[in-house]
């Protein structure tokens, strides 16, 4: 019975504390980074100002008058959600026919799509780069929505195949007996099941597209440069701007903290898609 009580005291007031605990520790480095956006660049190397110091809009104001922000956002904007569209667009039809019309070399399609993402980047940085230039793709749009969609591609059929393998198949049977096509099974019948799992998986691939920075940094200078080229920017000869640098990290950490924020309740519903029958 003491064990019992101990057990439960601990459910009741040891797990609040240590979800809590935990929670907080993943926030902080983001809260440590807000205020530092507020110092300028000399307070925020100086230990006297660590906690206690005079707060300024300064690097915000820099960010937009003379960093050109919008322009670096929009083409985030841009490519991640024409990125996740076409991955989308692509990721769909292929985990259907995987899902239900499976054959014997699936699973071997499966795991060398999720094999890709063992490669290291910078083992293809060079061909990339030779490659997009000679074709005259390098710094444009086009370029940095295709190589964000095939890196995220493995990960998007994976996560729709798990989805659609909860769906059961004598529901697309009952459809094709009714004579609908292959689009229309699809567009009528497993988009509209499987809704929860799809809004979960274009969110996440959308916060990939919108956090790349290796390719995003390396494949673009002006034209369609992102928030990542943005932040990497703010480093020089005589070492980084933490001021500066805290104030655009914040601003291109925000809008995906509050889309996450207000679709929490779609990005659950997906992730536990099928867990309880």
């Amino acid at each position: 019975m003491a064990i019992v009580a101990k057990s439960s005291r601990f459910s009741q007031f040891g797990r609040p504390v240590l979800a809590w605990g935990v929670g907080l520790l993943f926030f902080f480095p983001i809260f440590w980074m807000v205020l530092t956006s507020f110092k300028t660049d000399a307070d925020a190397v100086k230990p006297e100002h660590l906690i206690w110091f005079t707060p300024t809009f300064e690097n915000y104001l820099n960010m937009t008058e003379n960093y050109d922000y919008w322009r670096f956002a929009k083409n985030s904007v841009i490519t991640a959600v024409l990125a996740t569209a076409f991955t989308l667009c692509v990721g769909i039809p292929c985990a259907y026919a995987m899902a239900f019309n499976p054959s014997r070399s699936t699973k071997d399609v499966l795991m060398w799509m999720l094999s890709t993402k063992m490669l290291p980047a910078a083992a293809v940085l060079y061909p990339m780069t030779f490659i997009t230039k000679s074709a005259g793709l390098f710094d444009t749009h086009f370029l940095i929505i295709l190589v964000l969609s095939l890196i995220n591609l493995p990960i998007v059929v994976w996560m729709l195949f798990t989805y659609f393998k909860e769906i059961p198949k004598d529901i697309i049977e009952a459809g094709q007996m009714d004579g609908v096509n292959t689009w229309g099974e699809i567009k009528e019948i497993l988009i509209p099941l499987a809704w929860g799992g799809i809004a979960s998986t274009a969110l996440l691939c959308f916060i990939f597209c919108w956090n790349e920075a290796y390719w995003t940094v390396r494949l673009t200078t002006t034209d369609a440069a992102t928030l990542s080229k943005l932040i990497e920017g703010n480093r020089a000869p005589e070492g980084l701007f933490f001021g500066r640098l805290s104030a655009v990290s914040a601003a291109a950490v925000g809008p995906i903290v509050v889309l996450g924020w207000f679709c929490q309740k779609q990005l659950v519903q997906g992730l536990t898609f099928g867990a309880v029958k």
